[in-house]
């Protein structure tokens, strides 16, 4: 068998052979095998040629991939099952992006954590899980971790939503908000009670007089178009005390308004 040609065409060489078989090859195949028109090749050469082109294309397609930015293991592995590279290539491809450190999941773990705590918003426990998704063994996930205090993060976080909403909610529907947004992010309860703790939430009976009052007007306009009498009554109760608000001031704030 006999090379009979080699044309350049976008990203990879057409190669024939014998002017009727014809494959593409990755440049790194040409240098690799020193390939040249008038070439003579053996079947075991021939082969070789073309389980290396596999291998260089996926190589090529996996470092494509990975040049926007960092990804797992698991990441690359999925995106050269959808280009449809052989199953038989994709582990020694991995295996070289492994052992070039082109693909670290320790060290990409590490990043996304250190990432997080900089500029983040989660707790370990959501990290983590998105993490696994992404692949990241527990082997890898567990001893990182353990040696992260993610309680600063926590505090953080408690201090921001405080200044945010500190004038639009009452104390109870503050802290209630607070801590709930903490649990939905992650965190353990101890860290997120621990960060809730770390806060001056102290009541501010003026403010809250008005924001009572405030909510009351509005849910009255809403609730005085189907209700009136006891139902109404009830019904503004309800609403309010869903908004947060302590009961003891609510009939006080319904006395000095009905």
């Amino acid at each position: 068998m006999k090379i009979t040609k080699i044309e350049k065409k976008k990203r990879l060489y057409l190669v024939e052979i014998d002017s009727t078989e014809t494959l593409y090859v990755t440049e790194d195949t040409i240098v690799r095998f020193m390939m040249t028109k008038g070439m003579t090749l053996t079947s075991e050469s021939l082969n070789a040629i073309k389980e290396f082109a596999q291998f260089s294309y996926g190589k090529n397609m996996a470092l494509y991939h990975l040049s926007f930015k960092k990804r797992t293991e698991k990441e690359v592995k999925n995106y050269l099952i959808q280009h449809e590279i052989d199953d038989k290539i994709i582990p020694k491809v991995i295996k070289n992006l492994k052992d070039d450190k082109w693909i670290d999941d320790k060290s990409y773990t590490q990043q996304i954590i250190d990432t997080n705590l900089v500029s983040g918003d989660k707790g370990a426990y959501l990290l983590k899980q998105k993490l696994t998704q992404k692949g990241i063994p527990q082997t890898i996930l567990d001893p990182l971790f353990e040696e992260v205090d993610f309680t600063p993060l926590a505090e953080k976080i408690a201090q921001k939503l405080y200044r945010k909403y500190q004038q639009k909610l009452p104390q109870k529907a503050l802290t209630d908000k607070i801590l709930q947004f903490l649990l939905n992010k992650g965190f353990s309860y101890p860290e997120s009670k621990a960060a809730l703790s770390s806060l001056d939430i102290t009541k501010d009976e003026e403010q809250e007089s008005e924001l009572i009052l405030k909510e009351l007007e509005k849910q009255h306009r809403r609730l005085s178009k189907k209700y009136d009498g006891y139902e109404l009554k009830q019904r503004l109760i309800q609403a309010l005390a869903r908004k947060g608000y302590q009961f003891d001031d609510i009939y006080s704030a319904l006395r000095d308004f009905l």
